[in-house]
């Protein structure tokens, strides 16, 4: 049974009761007197730029190069391309799985240690993409492997002579490079909301 203690002051009465730990409204009053949930991490400034998109974005672009990678990779393993002799396919496509996992991670978990990391690695997709755009934009304005001036008393390969494989490899260099350009924007963005949301945390904690 509850106990009701009454106390007198001044013109205040003062009712206390004292309600048991098994008596149903002793949870109703500790539900009702928590201290409202502090804003997360996140959601102070990270979660505004909807690192799920982007990094579905990166992902998607990830697994793009990739495959193609294989594919030029194979088709081309006699006389490679520069885009395949320097792997920017493959390095690059692990880079954006990486970086876009962690940014899909992000929004799940409220962690300011992931949304460091996923700051790094956008550091690195930021370079990343600028070397694979530069790597794309030399291949199209390269000549197609094999195809070089002869040596005296050698004739140039038949396929030299058919420039439809250079205009579909221009065209996918193009298509490459445009990708990069997309997943360069999409780096900068994260950074700039990582940044604002870890600086913002520092301060925080300097604050308290």
């Amino acid at each position: 049974m509850a106990a009701t203690t009454v106390t007198d002051a001044g013109s205040v009465r003062i009712i206390t009761e004292v309600i048991p730990a098994t008596d149903p409204r002793a949870a109703q009053l500790a539900s009702g007197s928590q201290a409202p949930a502090r804003t997360s991490f996140q959601t102070q400034g990270f979660c505004r730029a909807h690192p799920k998109v982007l990094g579905t974005i990166h992902i998607f672009t990830g697994i793009v190069h990739i495959c193609s990678g294989i594919i030029l990779t194979l088709s081309e393993h006699r006389n490679p391309s520069l885009p395949v002799a320097s792997g920017v396919f493959f390095w690059l496509g692990i880079l954006l799985l990486v970086s876009g996992s962690l940014l899909v991670e992000s929004e799940r978990r409220d962690s300011p240690v992931l949304v460091k990391a996923c700051c790094v690695l956008s550091v690195g997709v930021v370079l990343g993409t600028l070397v694979a755009i530069g790597i794309h934009g030399t291949a199209i304005t390269q000549i197609t492997p094999g195809c070089e001036k002869p040596e005296p008393f050698r004739t140039r390969p038949e396929w030299c002579l058919h420039m439809e494989s250079k205009k579909l490899s221009n065209g996918l260099d193009s298509i490459l490079a445009l990708l990069g350009l997309l997943e360069f924007c999409v780096a900068v963005a994260v950074l700039a909301f990582g940044y604002d949301t870890v600086r913002q945390h520092t301060y925080t904690q300097l604050a308290l």
